[in-house]
């Protein structure tokens, strides 16, 4: 048999209605009566007594009630926030199940030799794609209207105020509120609230609020509050979508850490060469560098004698089969006096005979616990001093891990900086490197900086403007 329940919209919301298309084929020839069709939740009857004739299908359109005891369509799991390894689940008997169960299905009773054999199928959205065909997709149940912040991470290097737009997403026609931000104290956020009336579903507006930070250090988050109807929404819809797996709608807290550095740079304009992909080039602007990313083919002497620094993005030396020829170029800008970071590499498939002008060994040496301690093996190094004071608070709200990769062999002419690890093991002291080359300095780090910069870590902010900076601190001495 061929059962099928068909929404003619792919987004509903709780307490409203939305028109379903059933359709029944008995594909064998064995005589088959389509006792009922009912909607369940609703126990509402569709339709009774259909007798079903090979490969003569059955239809019929009604309207299906989504009732306020309906879930939305979001993993259980991510309802709340959770903690470091952890999900937060209040319903526990809802723990096992690969989704949140559905209410929104269609019973059908079918009758086959005198017995009756009940199927349930969840109601779905149905298109046709001009490539793919007919193409099956979850029905969604979504609250009326969402609003989300585009940037996770707002980085302030001054008092300066800064526009952040807001944008709200509607589910539902003719709908009419208000929208404000909640902000941590300290900060300010103009205007106060903002009024929006949208005529149709499915339809974007962009609300710009201009925050202004405090004068010192601060951090916190800040979230819109939509309220409509006397109800506040205060969440973001993700949607995740790909050709092998069924599309997935997510529904989030919606939030963007904003945070106010009191922060000092030197050495304002650097080349950045990527590897295999990360954001640090957008978070050293946002702090006031002048970042520009090089290609590949354009790497010469007189091109990298315009910076002050030159940053090389995660894993270069694993992805780039162009490294092994502009790296000599690299080194010889270190030995006339500029600056190079090479972030950090895997110890296998290295495109490059060898990562530094010294001797320098790549391991699988890691410190996975973000919170493990951090010692300062060289407190007084420029690379701790200038042009911020690193303290180990400077260290604290790190994510997901210090470091990886690190060297666990190099050369007199490197200076390790940390010293760290994870409980129960040796301490690592690969993790920061730093060694003079000509009358330039050369420095490898395997600290995550290409996850804690995007996520708005103060002290890794401060830790790697200071590597930026290191080839002026002699200037200023």
């Amino acid at each position: 048999m061929f059962l099928e329940a068909v929404a003619d919209e792919q987004t509903v919301t709780i307490n409203s209605n939305i028109k379903v298309a059933v359709e029944v084929v008995n594909r064998s020839n064995v005589p088959i009566v389509l006792k009922e069709i009912t909607i369940p939740h609703q126990q509402k009857k569709i339709s009774e007594n259909i007798p079903l004739k090979n490969n003569q299908p059955f239809s019929v359109n009604t309207d299906m009630y989504v009732n306020s005891e309906e879930k939305y369509t979001s993993p259980y799991w991510l309802d709340k926030k959770g903690t470091v390894g952890l999900y937060t689940v209040d319903n526990k008997g809802l723990i096992g199940n690969p989704e949140t169960p559905k209410n929104l299905t269609i019973r059908f009773d079918v009758e086959i030799n005198n017995t009756i054999v009940p199927i349930y199928k969840e109601v779905v959205f149905k298109y046709n794609d001009p490539v793919k065909g007919e193409v099956y997709q979850p029905l969604e149940v979504v609250t009326p209207v969402a609003a989300t912040i585009e940037d996770k991470v707002i980085i302030f290097s001054n008092n300066t105020p800064k526009q952040v737009p807001v944008t709200i997403e509607t589910f539902k026609d003719n709908l009419e509120g208000t929208i404000e931000l909640c902000y941590p104290e300290g900060w300010k956020v103009s205007p106060a609230k903002e009024t929006f009336t949208i005529a149709s579903k499915s339809t974007k507006k962009t609300v710009v609020f201009t925050i202004t930070p405090p004068n010192g250090q601060s951090e916190g988050f800040i979230s819109p509050l939509v309220m409509i109807e006397g109800r506040d929404y205060t969440k973001k819809l993700v949607r995740i979508d790909y050709d092998h797996i069924p599309k997935q709608t997510v529904l989030l807290p919606s939030e963007s850490k904003v945070v106010r550095l009191d922060i000092k740079t030197k050495g304002q304009n650097i080349a950045y060469i990527q590897g295999a992909g990360d954001g640090v080039p957008t978070s050293l602007r946002q702090i006031g560098f002048t970042v520009q990313e090089l290609d590949e083919d354009a790497i010469t002497l007189e091109k990298l004698s315009e910076f002050n620094a030159v940053i090389l993005g995660i894993r270069t030396y694993n992805v780039s089969d162009k490294a092994k020829f502009y790296q000599p170029i690299l080194h010889e800008y270190v030995k006339k006096g500029g600056t190079l970071i090479v972030q950090y590499n895997t110890n296998r498939g290295l495109k490059v005979d060898k990562v530094a002008p010294f001797e320098l060994e790549l391991s699988r040496d890691r410190v996975v616990e973000e919170d493990a301690k951090v010692t300062m093996l060289r407190p007084e190094h420029a690379l701790l001093k200038f042009p911020n004071k690193i303290t180990e608070q400077d260290f604290d709200g790190w994510i997901q891990e210090r470091g990886l990769y690190f060297p666990n062999k190099w050369s007199l002419e490197f200076t390790p900086i940390l010293s760290m690890n994870d409980k129960g093991e040796d301490p690592l002291q690969g993790s920061l490197l730093i060694a003079k080359y000509g009358k330039g300095n050369f420095i490898y780090t395997g600290l995550s900086f290409f996850r804690e910069l995007p996520a708005g870590v103060s002290g890794a902010y401060k830790l790697f403007a200071n590597m930026v900076s290191v080839g002026s601190e002699r200037i200023q001495n």
